[in-house]
């Protein structure tokens, strides 16, 4: 074995680790020596969200130690910037160990002194964001690793808006973890007193506060027999989503039983992602057996979402992440404006790889629109510049994620699938479905198609791979893509702009991000990302076309499909 992975495994067996902990590090060393070297072959990185890994025995695993080491430096830092008292919210989902790791976190905090308002069973991330703000702390965790497979554990830190960590706050963070050099620095108990368990008041406060983004009460009162059928794929939506319905009126839901009962080994799916139709098959099977008017599905720690509408021929389709926030930004600011309650400096924010059609619409509804980094953290922190200037309605990005109202500042699935179902009873009112405004939105504001590939460089040379991939793209830039000219080539990791038929150069007002963006003449749109924490890229495709009528939507459907096929065939990806 590698003598720096054998040291660090010699200091887990001679130090102050727990008996279990020891035995699984002797098990490994017997049974599966290359599975240990994985374990200890590097720290797991507190990155700019936070932790995010396996769960086991190990300085590359989330375990009770990791955790610990992590929660120390985060409350040094919280205790250098709040000097007068710092007090955090912890919450976390339905994944094995979520709650050990949650109390684990909140004795670390206690013992340094820090008091805490830990929730007393598993609620929703969003709850979380909203608690922070509520309970006016200076930070927060909760223990969750999003949509991962069952394996998979994690750990977000927030600040006190409750938004995720942003500059500078992120980077200071993770140089105070990475002060903590053992185990014996974290002051493990001791602070007990310093705990207060949290629930049900908070439960409701959140609830009233999702009840009051509703702006047509009166006509969810005439349909309020609206078919839902809602599946939290085994997570904490089932804490929270039921009530919220039926505080807005709702009393036809129909739960999939199958996934109703929070459990992290998600004995019904591969991955526990609304995103995945194989997690919202069995929502799908019922919506279809019900005749429901609308699906609805949330993952684990319910802050993203997904929806399923019958198209144009009665088939049960799931909207993607793009089409479900067009839905969403249109609705409010279209009912704002009827309802008389617009404001002139309302805005609404975006992503960089998200659909150009928001901006469209935005355009069409006198209403500013701003584009950010990826990530609900850069909307919040818009939102945190902004504030007392322009008046926030709105953010959401490909991904499956919105943020409805300022009240919260991280995506929440709980109050987007109200305000959904509230869509689709506003549309049953006027005759028709979700799928088919989304049809004559297209009518109005043009076709606008997305698609995304994600392309994985396995092995040890993959992050390489990927990283000779960007720089061949940012050195040499194609001159065309599928026959049109790229236009404006945007590399915001150098923070420039670039019309590569002109020579023309601006800088790009946002912060450093390795994404690069070709926009063509056609208007077609290519963003690569590469991921931060695994050999993978994404790349992202938006084409556009001019849509007539409803009657020529297949018809124009279609052919969006084969143009982004001769994209990516003329990319060789």
């Amino acid at each position: 074995m590698d003598a720096a992975i054998q040291a660090k495994t010699d200091t887990w067996l001679n130090g102050n680790f727990d008996t279990a902990t020891k035995e699984e590090i002797k098990k490994l060393q017997a049974e599966h020596p290359n599975e240990l070297a994985d374990a200890f072959y590097r720290n797991l990185e507190f990155g700019t969200g936070g932790l995010r890994g396996l769960m086991g025995v190990g300085t590359n695993r989330m375990n009770k130690y990791t955790v610990g080491m992590a929660t120390q430096g985060y409350a040094n830092y919280l205790k250098q910037c709040f000097p007068s008292g710092v007090s955090v919210a912890i919450a976390h989902d339905s994944r094995n160990n979520s709650r050990f790791f949650a109390e684990t976190t909140a004795n670390v905090f206690a013992a340094n002194g820090i008091k805490v308002y830990l929730f007393e069973a598993l609620r929703p991330t969003p709850e979380l964001s909203f608690a922070i703000r509520t309970l006016k702390c200076q930070g927060g965790v909760v223990c969750t690793a999003s949509h991962n497979p069952k394996e998979y554990n994690g750990y977000k830190a927030y600040w006190d808006d409750g938004s995720q960590l942003v500059p500078p706050h992120d980077k200071n963070v993770i140089k105070e973890v990475d002060k903590i050099a053992s185990v014996d620095e974290v002051k493990w108990t001791g602070g007990e007193a310093n705990i207060t368990l949290i629930g049900k008041e908070m439960d409701e406060q959140y609830m009233e506060m999702v009840k009051g983004l509703s702006v047509y009460p009166e006509v969810i009162a005439k349909h309020r027999d609206l078919k839902i059928v809602y599946t939290p794929i085994h997570g904490t939506g089932i804490t929270l989503l039921p009530q919220v319905l039926k505080k807005f009126g709702f009393e036809n839901l129909h739960i999939v039983k199958e996934q109703e009962v929070p459990d992290g080994n998600f004995p019904t799916v591969a991955y526990p992602n609304p995103e995945e139709s194989e997690a919202m098959s069995y929502g799908l099977k019922l919506a279809e057996s019900l005749d429901a008017d609308i699906l609805c599905g949330t993952d684990p720690d319910a802050d993203r979402l997904a929806i399923g509408v019958k198209d144009s021929h009665g088939k049960w389709v799931l909207m993607n992440g793009n089409q479900t926030a067009v839905l969403a930004f249109n609705y409010l600011m279209e009912a704002r404006k009827a309802k008389g309650i617009a404001q002139p400096n309302d805005m609404v924010i975006t992503t960089i790889v998200t659909t150009p059609m928001i901006d469209a619409i935005a355009k069409s509804n006198g209403v500013s629109c701003y584009r950010v980094l990826t990530g609900f953290k850069w909307i919040a922190e818009l939102i945190r510049l902004k504030e007392g200037k322009e008046n926030y309605i709105v953010g959401g990005e490909e991904s499956f994620g919105l943020m409805i109202g300022d009240k919260i500042r991280d995506k929440d699935g709980i109050s987007a699938v109200a305000l959904l179902c509230e869509m689709a009873a506003y549309e049953k009112e006027k005759g028709r479905s979700l799928y088919e405004k989304m049809v004559d939105l297209y009518v109005q504001n043009g076709f606008y198609k997305e698609n995304l590939i994600s392309i994985t460089k396995k092995g040890m040379d993959g992050q390489a791979q990927i990283a000779a991939m960007m720089e061949t793209y940012r050195n040499n830039p194609p001159k065309t893509i599928n026959g049109s000219q790229v236009v404006q080539l945007l590399d915001y990791e150098l923070q420039k702009g670039l019309n590569p038929q002109t020579g023309e150069e601006w800088k790009i007002e946002l912060p450093k991000s390795n994404v690069l963006q070709f926009i063509l003449a056609d208007g077609s749109i290519i963003s690569a990302r590469p991921s931060g924490t695994e050999p993978k890229i994404k790349f992202y495709f938006s084409v556009n076309a001019k849509l007539n009528s409803a009657a020529e939507f297949d018809q124009v459907n279609a052919a969006m499909d084969e143009k982004i096929k001769a994209v990516i065939a003329d990319m060789k990806l």
